[in-house]
């Protein structure tokens, strides 16, 4: 069984929208607007990419990265892994940036089962809910921003379900006020 991860940048109480200046939420850009930048806060991400065997994206984060992930020489390593876009309504890949299309939570839970490395899944509120929900994901991986956004999509659902209890495998503080919270699923 594969190891899906959960990565995100989210604000302290909680929200994940608009972290780098996509258009439309009143918040956008809170990860550097008023963060000093500390490349030490962010070399989880390199290590992401290194670590992980595929990508897993929600159609919206897909659509929004598909145009501008592939010529990014920061992430090579991403554009060269296999890529999986979850989605009910996306009719076909974009050829910039070629994925595999999935229907289903249930499809993510056959890609799990199967053999191969770590799964990692970026942005994708929504997915990254449903997957929490239906006990998919194996790890999260946090950077936590020291901002209040109060309105915005949400990292966890209100879904009324039984306690899921984490255990802190890694963490730190750094001298912006950004800290890494690294947390396993406990089964």
């Amino acid at each position: 069984m594969r190891t899906l991860i959960v990565t995100a940048f989210v604000s302290l109480d909680g929200v994940m929208e608009g972290p780098g200046g996509e258009v439309g939420y009143r918040n956008s850009g809170w990860t550097f607007n008023d963060i000093e930048f500390d490349p030490a806060a962010y070399e989880i991400k390199g290590r992401e990419q290194e670590e992980a065997t595929a990508l897993l994206l929600g159609r919206t984060s897909y659509e929004a990265f598909a145009p501008i992930w592939p010529s990014m020489d920061d992430f090579a390593q991403y554009n060269a892994m296999p890529r999986y876009v979850v989605s009910t309504t996306l009719d076909h890949d974009d050829s910039r940036w070629p994925a595999t299309i999935l229907r289903s939570v249930d499809d993510v839970a056959e890609l799990r089962n199967s053999d191969g490395g770590p799964i990692s899944v970026h942005g994708s509120a929504t997915l990254g809910r449903s997957l929490a929900d239906a006990g998919l994901v194996d790890r999260y991986h946090l950077l936590v921003f020291p901002v209040l956004l109060g309105a915005g999509k949400r990292l966890f659902s209100a879904a009324d379900k039984d306690t899921t209890h984490l255990e802190l495998v890694e963490h730190a503080v750094y001298g912006n006020g950004i800290q890494k919270q690294v947390f396993d699923v406990r089964r």
